[in-house]
């Protein structure tokens, strides 16, 4: 499968903004992005004019690392949202943020969505009672997600419940921190991500 495997800092460093894409180190001073808040590379530091096109895929850049999917697999997500009911932008919003990894993540059973992909790949998580390692697996309200009994006394399992309380926990999940598990009580709405996303630039992208 494949997947990301270079520097995480420089990701957020390139879209000048927080991905939280290296669990607790994002909230401490030691944050790349507060101490070299300039884009990577030799001409980092040089201001550049920018164009509509490049607002456009700049951001569409920032969501795809946000989520940690990569260029295919977006568009697919994409697709999808053109054809069902409703606003294209926030469908494709509500798509990612279904994802297994992501509620993993959200209900703060691992540290980043990374690690949470992890999770979910070595058969952390149960859905429903069953066992899914498919980290895209899209949850339905109703369902539930928990991580199996083996694995609750697990270092940073426990590490990631416990400071899970300064990440918050979106409204659409319900959070049982004692039983390691998390219930979809409804679909995530566009007001449930507070992430600084302008997804009607990826739409204008796309659409051209």
């Amino acid at each position: 499968m494949a997947r990301y495997t270079g520097p995480s800092c420089k990701l957020c460093r390139r879209e000048n903004v927080k991905l939280y894409l290296k669990g607790e180190r994002c909230y401490k001073e030691k944050c790349s992005l507060e101490t070299k808040p300039y884009a990577p590379g030799q001409h980092g530091k040089t201001p550049k004019k920018i164009s509509d096109y490049g607002v456009q895929l700049r951001e569409k850049q920032k969501v795809k690392r946000l989520y940690g999917v990569l260029e295919a697999q977006f568009r697919r997500y994409f697709e999808k949202a053109t054809r069902a009911e409703g606003i294209t932008g926030e469908i494709l919003i509500q798509l990612l943020e279904r994802r297994l990894d992501n509620v993993v993540y959200r209900a703060g059973f691992a540290g980043s969505r990374k690690e949470a992909r992890q999770v979910v790949r070595h058969n952390h998580v149960t859905v429903n009672g069953r066992k899914v390692n498919i980290p895209s697996y899209s949850v339905k309200p109703g369902e539930v997600v928990q991580i199996v009994e083996g694995s609750r006394k697990n270092p940073r399992i426990v590490e990631s419940v416990e400071t899970s309380d300064g990440r918050g926990v979106p409204e659409w999940l319900t959070l049982n921190k004692a039983a390691f598990q998390a219930d979809v009580a409804r679909m995530p709405e566009r007001s449930d991500i507070t992430y600084d996303i302008q997804e009607s630039l990826i739409v204008e992208l796309y659409s051209k």
